[in-house]
């Protein structure tokens, strides 16, 4: 059971991780989109831009508009499939799914073609010398950077095998030899070589950026299901460990320090103040004592009305809980006196701590779980909380307690064999602060 437990909680860790990074490479895919659109906005008005200021060009280019005017239609239709692929992606990041493989690679190949459609044309315009020596020869280099967006090393290295690849067929197509005669297949090669290793240290990068990606993804991951376990009132640090060092989805025996805390008469004291009062007292007083269990290591277990439960030695193993909590809850009296000199609305806590065996761990439904602990050391410290109203004291401690702090405990002031309410024998209890 434990095992099934393990893998259907790692198996939900792991479909969370798959799902946000795939939310991640989708928003890459998205600028990367986006700077294609931008490329060739600018193209067209580089195109525009030359027609307007020295129509000689564009005759001497293109042999008059309408070769310019096929490379407009051109970049019209990449715009056009660039903003359908715009949309595809914002639709798949709404449905929170991928987009398949086979049309990443079908696309990579339609994008990266249109340098090499674009320079066949402007060959026929030009000749294939001074087109192969002109700028769309560059251009390829446009998409293979960008490729790194895609986070994918093949896809990034197939891109620049696409590019390469296009260009050399294209070179050796209209122009295999100089005027002379000479052989140009290995200048063309060379060219192209270096645009396929563009491709490939494009994907390097690209992978990279991948993995920090699943690494920052996957602490972030790690961290969210901490502080589900064990609630946004567990402190930063004790998360930090908390990833560090794992935690049980079984339940573990441990022996912990347990400490109930109780505002005394505050019911009676929220009748007569409007609820925002009683919110911003009790959220006031709480934000203290939690500060003081932090510092010592504990955790708030849970929140009980106008009261808690706190641990020391779960979920982290403390070999010293014992005192961490009882020097936690003589920092809670001088806090609460401090607290209540500068209020008109004075509070009065009722502590009490135990220390023994109890079974801490992952506990609930398969939908909802929470870390905590069970066993007769939890309901123990919560009558031994109770009895300060009877002896009207504000912390009390077990034998248990007394023992494991030994010469540290000196002022404990012992109140005899107490009968405590679900216990047939009596128990002993002493009294600090």
């Amino acid at each position: 059971m434990v095992s099934f437990l393990k893998a259907r909680q790692k198996a939900v860790l792991s479909d969370q991780f798959e799902r946000e990074l795939t939310r991640e490479v989708l928003r890459t895919e998205l600028l990367r989109v986006k700077a294609l659109i931008a490329t060739g906005l600018v193209m067209i008005v580089l195109l525009t831009t030359t027609f307007v200021i020295d129509p000689a060009i564009v005759n001497r280019i293109w042999h008059g508009t309408e070769g310019m005017t096929r490379e407009y239609t051109l970049i019209a239709g990449f715009l056009l499939f660039e903003a359908w692929i715009h949309g595809q992606i914002r639709r798949n990041l709404k449905l929170d799914r991928d987009v398949p493989v086979v049309r990443r690679y079908i696309g990579a190949t339609i994008e990266t073609s249109l340098p090499t459609l674009i320079l066949i044309l402007q060959i026929r315009s030009m000749g294939a010398g001074p087109a192969l020596g002109f700028v769309l020869p560059l251009v390829y280099f446009i998409f293979v950077i960008l490729s790194t967006l895609r986070l994918d090393f093949w896809l990034s290295t197939f891109t620049g095998f696409v590019a390469g690849a296009e260009l050399l067929a294209v070179a050796l197509y209209y122009n295999s030899a100089s005027d002379t005669g000479e052989p140009l297949i290995y200048f063309h090669t060379v060219r192209s070589t270096v645009i396929l290793v563009c491709g490939v240290l494009a994907g390097s990068v690209g992978a990279q950026l991948r993995r920090q990606f699943a690494a920052s993804i996957a602490a972030a991951t790690a961290r969210d299901r901490v502080t589900n376990l064990f609630g946004q009132h567990v402190s930063p640090q004790v998360v930090e460990r908390l990833m560090a060092e794992g935690t049980s989805v079984a339940g573990d025996l441990r022996r912990v320090a347990v400490m109930f805390v109780d505002f005394r008469g505050f019911t009676a004291g929220a009748q007569t103040r409007t609820p925002q009062e009683v919110v911003d007292r009790l959220d006031g007083a709480f934000a203290v004592l939690v500060d003081i269990l932090d510092r010592h290591g504990g955790i708030v277990n849970k929140f009980l009305g106008d009261g808690f439960l706190a641990l020391f030695g779960a979920p982290l193993e403390a070999s010293d809980a014992a005192h961490r909590a009882v020097a936690a809850g003589r920092d809670m009296l001088t806090a609460m006196d401090r607290i209540n000199a500068q209020t008109s609305w004075p509070l009065r806590i009722g502590i009490g701590i135990h220390f023994g065996e109890v079974v801490a761990g992952n506990i609930g439904s398969p939908r909802r779980k929470e870390y905590t602990v069970i066993g007769d050391t939890v309901n123990f410290a919560s009558r031994l909380e109770a009895l300060n109203k009877e002896f009207g004291s504000q912390l009390l401690i077990s034998a248990s307690v007394r023992e494991a702090l030994g010469a540290d405990c000196s002022d404990a002031v012992a109140l005899g064999e107490v009968t405590v309410r679900g216990y047939e024998q009596p128990v002993a209890v002493f009294q600090l602060g």
